[in-house]
């Protein structure tokens, strides 16, 4: 529970930046510039190292034909994990990047239908009821809010905004995640770095990282990944490594390693190999975990669900693909494992889950009326 102090401070940025800058653009737009009676939907994809916000067309019409909402903007801003940066700078980050992607699109938030928020850290109901608090003084009283764990906004990126099957995420952070057609939902680490979510960017790159230490100390296996980490940050020492390490320890910061482990383990490196080769097995064990608890592979295991695959460490484009890894790990298990690597980013997801919750209470409505 946050200290009264520390909220009552939080409660007075927050409305000093709704009453100053972020949103006087909208003293220039016209109110019909885009036309009030669709208005417009906002998505947001929040992540440990960067912030989208998708703005798409409010269009009433069969799910089918959801592909074909147009996207009115793109914004892109930092880090919005209220558990990397604090919350007043997630809170600011978010609030900027809707307010960057309204003014791209020339629209004010009288034109927002529904806000789709799925961020990175939102791991409890208080989480989602303080994020809620804050956009309903935000926004109109009419506009309908959802908040999610971003990586519902993956899923749905792979499957058209229908929560249903699993998404493992891998880029910075890591986190499995899944959901029955009855609602029932389950999730697998993402839990941060300190808590083991081995398998992520930061996971395999600080592996790395005490493999080149444990080289110099001898008390590890000699590595080509000292070599070419040192030269990559312009070190001169393994020494060195520590301080800059300890120097700046962001997760996004020490996870841009990636590559040179891939590279070293794509030249023959067995210390390389063995990170990326134990890093995919935990992947799929996450993954495992949430099938397992939802039944998605039924009751002999064989049953089809989809599993939507995102972030830059599953990327397809190296000869070490630790995607490629994960889903032979998978399949052994669950050979009805249908991969899905999205065509679209997972804020445009975010924008898809707030038009189908937003027509679901819209048809329940017309439905009591």
């Amino acid at each position: 529970m946050m200290p009264e102090k520390e909220q009552l401070g939080l409660d007075s940025e927050m409305k000093r930046r709704r009453n100053g800058e972020t949103w006087e653009f909208e003293d220039d737009i016209d109110d019909t510039s885009v036309s009030v009676s669709d208005g417009v939907l906002l998505g947001l994809d929040g992540g440990t190292t960067s912030t989208i916000c998708i703005c798409m067309k409010m269009v009433y019409f069969s799910h089918s034909q959801l592909q074909s909402l147009p996207i009115l903007s793109r914004a892109v801003a930092g880090c919005s994990n209220h558990n990397s940066v604090g919350e007043i700078a997630a809170r600011e980050t978010l609030e900027q990047v809707m307010a960057d992607a309204l003014s791209k699109c020339g629209s004010k938030r009288s034109s927002v239908r529904a806000v789709c928020l799925a961020v990175s850290g939102v791991n409890h109901p208080t989480d989602q009821q303080r994020i809620l608090s804050w956009l309903r003084d935000i926004f109109p009283s009419n506009v309908r809010l959802y908040v999610q764990n971003d990586a519902v906004a993956a899923l749905a990126s792979g499957t058209m905004g229908k929560l249903r099957g699993c998404v493992l995420i891998a880029g910075t952070g890591t986190i499995a995640y899944g959901f029955t057609e009855d609602g029932k939902e389950a999730r697998a680490a993402g839990a941060g770095p300190v808590l083991g979510d081995w398998g992520s960017g930061y996971g395999i790159s600080a592996q790395a990282l005490t493999a080149v230490i444990r080289a110099h100390d001898g008390r590890g296996p000699s590595t080509m990944l000292t070599t070419s980490i040192l030269q990559t940050l312009g070190l001169s020492s393994a020494e060195e490594l520590i301080g800059w390490t300890y120097a700046d320890p962001s997760w996004a910061r020490i996870a841009a390693l990636v590559p040179v482990v891939v590279s070293c383990a794509e030249a023959g490196d067995e210390v390389a190999n063995k990170i990326l080769l134990e890093s995919a097995q935990e992947l799929a064990s996450s993954v495992k975990a949430v099938v397992g608890r939802l039944g998605l592979c039924g009751q002999d295991g064989k049953d089809a669900f989809p599993l939507v695959m995102v972030g830059g460490v599953l990327e397809a484009n190296t000869r070490w693909d630790v995607g490629k890894e994960v889903m032979k790990c998978i399949s052994k298990y669950f050979p009805g494992v249908l991969p899905i690597r999205p065509k679209v980013e997972p804020a445009v997801g975010a924008a898809w889950l707030a038009w189908n919750f937003f027509m679901k209470e819209y048809n329940r409505e017309l439905c009591s009326s």
